[in-house]
């Protein structure tokens, strides 16, 4: 007996006339293909997750659904942590269409970013996030929600949240891969030591997850490069917002509050 195994099918509806949801479930039906979740993905876009024991069901499917008027398969295949939280939460994340590593997301969304970074602090090894955004847009607190959510410790390496935070070593029980490691790249690298720099270096060698705020800051003061990092995301108050470091540019560290 095969085991089990879960698909991701979304569809597009060019219709929505009463009865097309149904029609869909009876045909999962027929073909023993059983409904894990489902939810809207869009206006007129449907995500559903499915189980079943026959690959070869899903052509059959597949098949069969081309055949309806009024809707068009879009998805069909084993689900990614993409698809997995666009049935979740009944919206696609918004993804850079040039840069793949980069996602979008407003402050009205952040249970949305606190749910994929989450995902993505759950994987073991070596993890490196870097997250944009203007100050006081939810930066901090989706880090250490997303740490939270996902089970794991969190510990800031340098940090303007209750005051300035600059750490430059660790207790033992703090370096374990069960930590998420919170890095501030404004203060990691205009305001730290060379002791400070030493431990980034060790972090950052170390086979657990960072978050860094201000990737690009970091990037441009330090021997990384974004390439390094597997996500950035990108936070807003609204989504024509733009992220700008002219205050550093400009009058310096002291001048750009952080959130």
């Amino acid at each position: 007996m095969e085991t089990k195994k879960e698909w991701y099918m979304e569809y597009e509806i060019a219709r929505n006339r009463p009865g097309l949801l149904g029609d869909v479930s009876s045909i999962l039906g027929m073909l023993n293909i059983n409904i894990v979740t489902i939810n809207g993905v869009d206006t007129m876009r449907r995500g559903m997750l499915l189980l079943t024991d026959d690959d070869e069901k899903m052509e059959v499917l597949r098949n069969v659904v081309q055949k309806m008027d009024n809707i068009t398969i879009t998805r069909l295949r084993p689900p990614t942590m993409l698809d997995r939280l666009a049935v979740r939460h009944g919206r696609y994340i918004e993804r850079d269409s040039e840069d793949k590593k980069t996602f979008r997301f407003v402050r009205e969304e952040l249970g949305l970013l606190v749910d994929f970074m989450a995902e993505i602090l759950k994987r073991e090894g070596h993890q490196l996030i870097g997250i944009r955004g203007m100050p006081r847009v939810g930066k901090t607190e989706s880090m250490i929600a997303a740490s939270v959510s996902a089970n794991k410790r969190w510990t800031f390496i340098s940090s303007t949240l209750l005051r300035q935070t600059v750490r430059s070593s660790l207790a033992i029980d703090e370096m374990s891969t069960d930590h998420v490691y919170l890095i501030d790249g404004i203060v990691s690298t205009l305001r730290s030591t060379e002791k400070h720099f030493t431990l980034l270096r060790e972090i950052m060698n170390f086979p657990a997850a960072k978050i860094i705020e201000h990737p690009d800051i970091f990037v441009r003061e330090s021997e990384y490069q974004l390439d390094d990092f597997h996500y950035i995301i990108e936070l807003r108050h609204h989504p024509d917002e733009e992220i700008t470091y002219e205050l550093i540019n400009n009058r310096g560290f002291d001048n750009f509050e952080m959130n």
